[in-house]
């Protein structure tokens, strides 16, 4: 059994519980949301935790009304909400009744698009926030990281029992969880669509191509892209777009959000293996990626490329105050290229730099710095 790590969002969900009546942790299965909500509510005295797949707590939630009025003085939190949906239809009216902050904790492994009822009818009383798996400001070892994946156990266990972990994670993923949101798809295709999107990490995909390798349509595959993003496993990075008449890029790219699914999907269990691996460039961007967004979350992010090559990996914007470019390099001797400051001249950021594998910062050319990722994510921007 692993020590509890602290998360870096406790405060902020105990704030948000003093702001809303009703807060919403959301993330991957095995992500840690459990955990940190027995954390949270030890510090709300008589709280009450229900878990939905437990039968025993289910069966309290016969009356849910009944339920939550005999409980009006707690903090109840509630896990894997998105098994029942149409709870949400009570929650208004308990809510409104009660009428104070910090009534109900609600954990679900589905997006809220995917929940649809919770943003149809607690507009206004619910706070969502996402809870991913650890990221490189939150682990001293980041290799162990990158390898692993950010997921609690798998990031916690030797090597070989993490693959282990992550073998069957997916297979029921596959298995039980997609099925118990209601969506009727053959667990071995989505897995093969899920390898074929490990291949293709980082890239920007082809709908047309994916359906004729998979035998299906189009409109298909955008529907598994959206089970998958919606779930929490797969992340789509919208192109960057300028007010100039060049020729950009249009559609996303496509990450898997854990390195360590995508090294599991890949077969890769060990170092040695990444290192010598194609898909190692690509694997270290999205490691990158998913932690500078999880530590700069009100940005907006986008990658940008031109029809003519020009490109930059990352491109964070908030409002029209601020707009940061970043290139990401897998090697420890990046090296900038002619596209990079073509797309400079086009985005006109505030401030450019580079993240790579190096042990500490240093200057490149034409005052574009190189730094390492924990360097950046202590970046005040």
């Amino acid at each position: 059994m692993q020590s509890y790590v602290p998360r870096q969002k406790e405060a902020t969900i105990i704030k948000h519980l003093a702001f809303f009546p009703c807060v919403a942790l959301l993330g991957a299965r095995q992500v840690g949301k459990s955990t940190l909500a027995h954390k949270i509510l030890s510090e709300f005295s008589g709280s009450i935790y229900l878990d939905l797949e437990d039968p025993r707590d289910l069966a309290k939630l016969q009356d849910p009304l009944a339920f939550l009025e005999a409980n009006h003085r707690a903090l109840v939190c509630i896990d894997e909400v998105q098994m029942y949906p149409g709870l949400f239809q009570y929650f208004r009216p308990y809510l409104d009744k009660n009428n104070r902050k910090g009534q109900l904790l609600l954990l679900g492994s589905a997006s809220r698009d995917l929940i649809k009822q919770s943003a149809e009818t607690l507009a206004g009383r619910i706070s969502y926030i996402e809870i991913n798996p650890f990221t490189a400001d939150e682990v001293e070892d980041v290799k162990t990281l990158w390898l692993q994946g950010g997921y609690p156990d798998s990031f916690h266990l030797v090597p070989d029992m993490s693959f282990d972990w992550r073998i069957n994670y997916i297979r029921t993923f596959l298995e039980r969880d997609i099925p118990q949101l209601g969506f009727s798809i053959p667990a071995e295709k989505l897995k093969r669509f899920w390898t074929m999107l490990a291949h293709l990490n980082g890239s920007i995909v082809n709908l047309s191509k994916l359906a004729s390798s998979m035998g299906v349509s189009a409109p298909t595959i955008k529907n598994y892209l959206d089970i998958l993003e919606g779930t929490f496993v797969i992340r789509r990075l919208k192109p960057f777009f300028t007010n100039t008449k060049k020729r950009l890029i249009k559609s996303p790219k496509i990450y898997i959000r854990d390195t360590g699914l995508i090294h599991c999907l890949l077969g890769i269990e060990n170092y040695n293996d990444l290192l010598g691996h194609p898909a190692l460039g690509n694997s270290f961007e999205a490691l990158v990626i998913s932690s500078i967004l999880e530590k700069f979350p009100r940005y907006e992010a986008s990658f940008y490329r031109s029809s003519s090559g020009a490109e930059i990996d990352l491109v964070l914007e908030k409002g029209n105050t601020t707009t940061i470019a970043i290139e990401i390099k897998s090697s420890s001797a990046p090296k900038l290229t002619q596209g990079f400051f073509e797309a400079l001249k086009v985005i006109s950021p505030d401030k450019a730099f580079v993240v790579a594998q190096i042990e500490t910062a240093f200057p490149l050319e034409n005052d574009i710095w190189a730094y390492n990722l924990k360097e950046v994510l202590s970046m005040d921007f």
